[in-house]
């Protein structure tokens, strides 16, 4: 989570084969925990970029199928994955 702009469209041309000054694809990259996620998209004259980060819930990430590098969704799969899902409670166990 610690790329940039520039890193994260070098990683969409070299992981997934797609130029992302396209303009029309956003490139999702979520963290290994699910609870940060960078989107990537073009627009007319330059880059923009959305960061989230959830305090008390995940992202739900979409499932690949084994050997593609990328997922398509839609805009109604888009909007569940940036509502999250709350996590459980983590507490200690009493003994």
């Amino acid at each position: 989570m610690r790329q940039g702009f520039d890193r994260l469209a070098q990683t969409a041309r070299d992981r997934i084969g797609q130029d992302p000054q396209g303009g029309d694809a956003l490139f999702v990259f979520a963290s290994r925990g699910a609870r940060r996620l960078k989107i990537l998209w073009f627009e007319r004259n330059g880059f923009c970029l959305l960061y989230k980060r959830l305090h008390k819930a995940v992202f739900e990430l979409p499932r690949s199928v084994a050997g593609q590098a990328s997922v398509h969704i839609d805009s109604v799969a888009l909007s569940r994955l940036l509502a999250g899902v709350a996590r459980e409670k983590r507490g200690r166990k009493k003994m």
